[in-house]
């Protein structure tokens, strides 16, 4: 049996993560998965609250290793319990796509396309945060997501995922935002936060998702000429 040849990273575009799953499956993107085995698995919980503003993050990320990669999805909190971790370790990649749960689902699958390519080696540019406070961290990492963004001043962004810090600094570049949230609220400036953020494309020039989305099904795909 001839094995598949494997895709460079760049060719084609996968329209869902079930898509991405099944190149993966077919070894289209790198060594056979049902080789490939999770050596490590943790829950991360964390909170914080920066100084000066006046809202509390609760981070929940399940984190399962590969080789010499860590692969992540985050979870709202008291998501999953900590025994989906122990229950992944010597677990194979290619069973793991196949969980009954998304988050184990897009970890083990972010482990394994980062095991298999490498940022460095995809061309990626890395990015040193500067000493100082969680407040300056936050908002370096913020800058830093926003440069990338192709829009000119003046253009509305979608943000799918509200993360203040990144409001300030689409401010800061005059871009106009319109902040989306699965769970509603508000933010740090008493913005609204819409819930559903298919009702909102048509008036946005640049979209800024969290990936989270992908853990938590708020959108499996999104259309064409976005």
């Amino acid at each position: 049996m001839t094995a598949p040849a494997i895709a460079p990273f760049g060719t084609g575009a996968y329209r869902s993560v079930d898509e991405l799953v099944a190149a993966v499956l077919a070894g289209r993107l790198g060594p056979d998965p049902a080789r490939s085995a999770v050596s490590v698995g943790f829950v991360t919980r964390q909170g914080a609250r920066h100084g000066g503003r006046g809202r509390v993050y609760r981070n929940h990320v399940l984190s399962l290793r590969v080789g010499a990669a860590v692969g992540s999805c985050a979870v709202e909190p008291g998501e999953l319990p900590d025994e989906v971790a122990y229950d992944c370790v010597g677990v194979t990649v290619a069973d793991l796509l196949t969980h009954s749960l998304t988050p184990v689902r897009v970890a083990a699958l972010d482990a394994y396309l980062m095991a298999a390519r490498p940022h460095a080696e995809a061309g990626a540019e890395p990015v040193l945060l500067p000493g100082g406070s969680s407040l300056a961290k936050s908002t370096a990492r913020a800058a830093a997501v926003v440069d990338l963004l192709p829009a000119d001043p003046g253009a509305t962004v979608l943000v799918v995922g509200v993360v203040n810090s990144l409001l300030a600094a689409l401010r800061e570049r005059g871009l106009r935002y319109l902040p989306c949230d699965r769970v509603g609220g508000s933010t740090e400036w008493g913005e609204p936060c819409r819930p559903d953020a298919t009702v909102l494309l048509d008036g946005c020039d640049a979209l800024l998702v969290s990936g989270m989305t992908v853990g938590n099904g708020t959108r499996t795909a999104w259309p064409a000429e976005t």
